[in-house]
């Protein structure tokens, strides 16, 4: 089995090793480019943790900033792992999503010790500022990176879906499933896809990818790395 993982490629290469471990060969086309925006240091003062919704906020906060003294609460296990390889000492993980992040925060923390700060890029999936303020938290978003989107997808990403030398795609948020559309209607290769399976790592990423036709689309039991191999796995075969 191959699939197409559209992830950035920080990203994509961990995923593609844990697939290995279990046949699946991995093609890379990243469809999000991540850039860091540089900035002064960080205003940490009234501070009481960092929020993180996905492993780039951590990076780049890392970029920006020297100090590793704020607890992190992390939206899943992977951005947790990144936080920890980044030298925070103290991590914790929701294990989920944006929802699941807000009732950790809710059970672990008190409105008054202070303000939470979400290391945040340009674009953000979910309502975390309404979930946590509604809690009595005062919540600050910083933006430190930028994903851009791909102009298009690379030849031999076009000849492997339509020759169909790949199984599936592998989705991870609804702007990437958003951009994989686009792109391989641009690439006149919709048609091709109806042979692939669509590998969501939640309800709204495929909802995106609905846009086109697929041979089947699949949703990872929970928005995490474990369950989407564990999703394509189950395909095998």
């Amino acid at each position: 089995m191959r699939v197409l993982l559209t992830r950035p490629r920080e990203d994509a290469e961990p995923l593609a090793a844990a697939l290995r471990e279990h046949g699946v060969e991995a093609l890379i086309e990243p469809l999000l480019n991540i850039e860091w925006l540089p900035g002064p240091p960080l205003d940490l003062d009234g501070v009481q943790a960092l929020l993180a919704t996905s492993a780039n906020g951590v990076r780049a906060f890392a970029a920006r900033e020297t100090r590793r003294g704020l607890p992190v609460y992390a939206v899943g296990d992977a951005t947790a792992r990144i936080a920890h390889e980044s030298g925070f000492a103290t991590v914790e993980s929701a294990s989920g999503d944006v929802e699941s992040l807000a009732d950790l925060v809710r059970r672990r923390l008190d409105p008054a010790d202070g303000a939470l700060l979400h290391a945040a890029g340009t674009a953000v999936a979910g309502d975390l500022a309404g979930r946590v303020e509604a809690a009595g938290f005062r919540y600050r978003r910083v933006v430190l990176y930028r994903a851009r989107k791909a102009g298009r997808l690379s030849s031999g990403t076009v000849r492997a879906i339509r020759d169909r030398n790949v199984d599936g795609v592998v989705l991870y948020s609804p702007r990437t499933a958003e951009t994989f559309v686009a792109l391989v209607a641009e690439a006149r290769s919709t048609a091709a896809c109806r042979s692939l399976t669509a590998f969501c790592l939640s309800d709204a990423v495929a909802a995106k990818a609905g846009a086109i036709g697929w041979n089947r689309i699949v949703v990872a039991r929970r928005p995490d790395q474990a369950a989407m191999v564990e999703t394509v796995c189950s395909r095998t075969g």
